[in-house]
């Protein structure tokens, strides 16, 4: 299934002018640590599968999903049965402030399981093989629909994720944090504390860092820290950006800073970053066969 690996850099072979990729996965084969600038999907038909994601197991049951964010180091260990995989090009989510939200959604793997309700699993199901049909018969609107499939699915994490935090506390809140989030898209640039956004969610900073990994599924500063990368990824790609400039830009109180949490969260340096991606897009790959 990976065609161009460099070190552990995938380069995702998307067909001329598409940015979907699917693949009917049969093979009894282990996928070595990789990572790749696409947003990966896994939901085993037939068997288990396990992928492991930033070090920790994932155990996917028949129908499952794992949704994995861009820049994940992982693999996926060799196991009889048949899987859907789905990758795309995050550049749509990411560049788009409309889509802010989601991040939360994104910033780290996340398993859709029998921990949600078999109501949501059955309508993720239904999202997902909707894609493959989409896929199977693909046409010029095709991937427009499949996007719009994929931003369905996100969007339905995050209202399962903020239905939950409704069930618990009354529905008090899910317009706090669509505040709180959208404050951090405009200001992750600044230093941002946790008790200047408790206090603008008018909560106890406890209180506050409780709910808000409920809400977002990781910690404030993992957040932060992410969407800074985020950030900082697209800028690393402009030429004239130095990644001294990149890391003051995007948040970092110094170089050193930048790099070691860069590196924490992708797996590699942001001066290696810059060397895979244009070696990806000069055609410099190497096939694996």
């Amino acid at each position: 299934m990976i065609v161009h690996l460099n070190g552990d850099f995938e380069t995702v072979d998307y067909v001329q002018n598409r940015s979907v990729l699917l693949y009917d996965n049969i093979d009894f084969e282990e996928y070595p640590l990789h990572w790749h600038n696409a947003i990966e999907i896994i939901m085993p038909l037939t068997n288990s599968y396990v992928a492991v994601c930033g070090g920790k197991e994932y155990v996917l049951q028949e129908r499952d999903i794992l949704i994995i964010p861009s820049g994940t180091l992982h693999s996926l260990k060799a196991q009889k049965g048949r899987r859907l995989i789905i990758l795309f090009d995050n550049n749509a989510f990411t560049g788009n402030p409309a889509l802010s939200e989601m991040y939360s959604v994104l910033s780290e793997p996340l398993l859709i399981n029998e921990d949600y309700s078999h109501e949501f699993l059955e309508s993720a199901g239904h999202l997902i093989k909707d894609i493959y049909v989409l896929y199977s018969n693909f046409n010029e609107a095709a991937e427009v629909y499949i996007y719009i499939k994929i931003l369905t699915l996100l969007a339905r994490i995050k209202e399962y994720q903020l239905s939950s935090i409704k069930y618990d506390d009354d529905g008090r809140y899910s317009e706090t944090f669509s505040v709180v989030l959208k404050y951090i898209d405009q200001n992750y640039m600044n230093d941002i504390s946790l008790d200047e956004l408790a206090s603008i969610a008018g909560y106890s900073t406890y209180h506050f860092s409780r709910i808000f990994k409920k809400y977002s599924n990781t910690t404030f500063i993992n957040f932060l820290n992410r969407r800074r990368v985020k950030a900082a990824e697209t800028m690393l790609l402009e030429s004239e950006n130095s990644i001294t400039d990149v890391a003051m830009k995007s948040g970092f109180s110094s170089l050193t800073t930048f790099n070691r949490v860069f590196k924490i969260i992708n797996g590699y340096t942001p001066s290696e970053y810059k060397k895979l991606y244009r070696m990806a897009h000069s055609g410099d790959g190497l096939s694996m066969t």
